[in-house]
């Protein structure tokens, strides 16, 4: 089975992490609208939040889509909405969009960026639920995955109430938890390199299996050839970060976003439920980079897959 074929994770109630894929032909272009960008080697232009994007067409898709990196816009390849796009759209606001009704453009541009927060809170957990060596908090894994959704399905007005910075905070203690007990389970001594400046850093050949990664400035780092299995890469920032022929099938709360802001090619291995991204190197380079050799002593066994 090829590796885009395999199932992505789904918790024991059968949710599973495709239902939080980006659904753009049945969006309203909330996130060409949405964010504020400034001009930059991400954007080609200055725009304010609220503000649509010139390539923005009338019927909500992108004029430039097909061209964004070669018109000056790559970090538009780069940004995704974990699904909350459509949710907002077809569910929140029945499919009426803030053009044809402008009384719902304040609030549901407010709805959007709440959304996007609940709905990769909802990614992060549904992984975790599916890791067996996080079975110790898999019960409150599951009521905070089910408070979540009950917040995400509430009406514009009660979307916009959230407090989203203090769900986010009680969220994180259980993820963190589920990230230790899945990294306990890895041998030898695991990096900590939490919220660490290794911006441009050779990483070739440290041992990462099981690093605590959370929060670390990973962009341009040199990641060929490593193994990041069971390395917990939540937030961190991997814009240019080099992954060609690296290995994260088995990394922890890695996101799409992340992958798009790397750089990869045919010898870079992602999770099932991530896709890779069409600007990569279509090309693969069998020994441009060593494997950890001090780290990680030759003979010692390699630990399995957790899925």
């Amino acid at each position: 089975m090829s590796e885009e074929a395999q199932p992505a994770p789904a918790d024991p109630a059968g949710r599973s992490l495709l239902n939080l894929r980006a659904d753009c032909a049945n969006c309203f272009g909330l996130c060409c609208v949405v964010p504020a960008f400034a001009a930059s080697a991400d954007f080609a232009i200055d725009k304010r939040a609220g503000q649509p994007c010139p390539n923005l067409q009338r019927d909500f898709r992108c004029g430039i889509h097909t061209n964004l990196r070669d018109r000056g816009f790559p970090g538009c390849t780069v940004y995704d909405c974990f699904g909350a796009g459509q949710k907002i759209a077809q569910v929140t606001f029945g499919g009426h969009d803030w053009r044809e009704r402008p009384d719902t453009r304040e609030r549901m541009f407010a709805g959007f960026t709440v959304m996007r927060h609940l709905h990769e809170l909802l990614w992060y957990l549904t992984e975790a639920l599916a890791w067996p060596a996080a079975r110790p908090v898999h019960a409150d894994l599951r009521r905070a995955l089910d408070h979540t959704e009950r917040l995400a399905a509430g009406d514009a007005e009660a979307l916009v109430a959230v407090d989203v910075d203090a769900h986010r905070g009680a969220v994180n203690v259980l993820l963190l938890r589920a990230s230790e007990l899945v990294r306990a389970g890895v041998p030898g001594r695991r990096l900590d390199r939490r919220g660490a400046d290794l911006v441009g850093a050779d990483l070739r050949t440290t041992d990462l299996r099981g690093a605590h990664l959370r929060g670390t400035l990973l962009i341009g780092a040199d990641l060929r050839g490593a193994d990041l299995a069971d390395a917990d890469l939540i937030g961190a920032d991997c814009r240019g970060a080099d992954l060609r022929g690296a290995d994260l099938s088995g990394s922890l709360f890695l996101t799409q976003f992340q992958v798009n802001a790397a750089r990869g090619d045919l010898g870079t291995k992602l999770p099932p439920a991530l896709t890779r991204p069409p600007h990569w190197d279509p090309t693969t380079t069998p020994g441009s980079a060593p494997r950890p050799t001090s780290a990680t002593p030759a003979g010692r066994a390699r630990r399995p897959r957790r899925r």
